[in-house]
């Protein structure tokens, strides 16, 4: 039997490594091929567990290097494409916005007309829901497909700009491809600059957790299990050219959130430090998936039971994220928030 090889890009991030993992274990008949450049946010030891199977495979390139990309596609002739590889925290679009631009919009190009010259089955794009905007605090509204991208940021600007290049390859090329914009994800190997594993290294650790302005925006939370089930439902069911949004139905302030864990981990409320709101912060995030939900897919994992899952996962993985946050990410973390 031949068997499907599916390319993921960034498959050494977050998201993306999730994936990978979800992928290899439930689909022992793909191979599936892990495409990432390894940056600071890319980590290749969450894969050790996987790394020796037969299915699994990591190609070290950049999305941007177009020869090298048209040659990775030319050999293997992939069926799927999943693309997650993206430049992707706002703060630092906010002090870098060019490097979102070049991976983001060229690297998504490069890999959309690598994907259109071997005719591969599915370009499934990975996106946010940071390309919509913001919402007002109405509980009763929210995100759908068909809201209009109105970003706000260098990076939800390069995401949007990306989304708009796959559709154009679906119109212009009929090249078969879906886009997925996600709410904020949490869980595993979450890398530690982003709020939870941010607030719970630094409970662990008794050290202040800055929150920016009062902490009153709001976001949907969306555990990253219950991101790659969906993410494989849109793969294998997904109709062509549609968006699919997918969120979690767990709204939260930010203050909500790091109490939450300040208190799970029977800390003081002491350490919250209010630091000056960053550039362009959107007031609220909130998904509408009922078009995802028929096909089938339901987040499994409410706020309660995710993000304990999620703080007990840190405490015994906790020499993961100490090497990261040390060194090159500290230099980072002390100039972003004066702290």
């Amino acid at each position: 039997m031949i068997k499907k090889k599916i390319l993921v890009t960034g498959g050494a991030g977050f998201i993306g490594g999730n994936f990978v993992q979800y992928m290899v274990e439930k689909y022992p008949e793909y191979e599936i091929f892990n495409v990432d450049v390894l940056t600071y946010a890319g980590d290749l030891t969450k894969h050790q567990a996987i790394e020796k199977q037969g299915n699994y495979h990591f190609v070290k390139a950049d999305i941007v290097e177009q020869d090298v990309i048209h040659s990775l596609f030319e050999k293997e002739k992939f069926d799927f494409v999943v693309h997650f590889a993206a430049e992707s925290h706002v703060d630092r679009s906010i002090t870098d916005p060019g490097i979102f631009v070049q991976t983001n919009v060229i690297g998504t190009q490069v890999l959309l007309e690598a994907a259109r010259r071997v005719g591969i089955t599915k370009f499934v794009h990975i996106s946010t829901d940071e390309v919509y905007g913001e919402l007002d605090f109405d509980p009763t509204t929210f995100f759908t497909e068909d809201t209009p991208l109105k970003p706000n940021s260098p990076y939800s600007a390069s995401k949007a700009s990306s989304d708009l290049l796959v559709r154009a390859y679906h119109e212009t090329y009929g090249l078969p491809v879906n886009i997925t914009r996600c709410s904020n994800n949490y869980g595993p190997y979450h890398f530690p600059e982003k709020l939870i594993p941010l607030t719970i290294s630094r409970v662990l650790t008794d050290e202040k957790v800055p929150v920016y302005g009062e902490g009153q925006n709001i976001r949907d939370w969306l555990h990253v299990f219950d991101h790659c089930v969906a993410i494989d439902v849109v793969l294998h069911k997904g109709v062509g050219g549609e968006v699919y949004n997918i969120g979690g139905n767990n709204e939260r302030t930010n203050l909500e959130v790091v109490k939450t864990i300040i208190q799970a981990l029977g800390k003081s409320e002491e350490l919250i430090e209010f630091v000056e709101d960053r550039l362009g912060h959107d007031k609220r995030y909130a998904i509408d998936s009922t078009k995802l939900k028929q096909l089938g897919w339901n987040p499994s994992f409410t706020f309660e039971t995710g993000i304990i899952q999620t703080i007990q996962w840190n405490i015994v993985n906790e020499e993961w994220w100490k090497q990261i946050i040390s060194g090159q990410y500290q230099t980072y973390f002390n100039k972003q928030y004066s702290i």
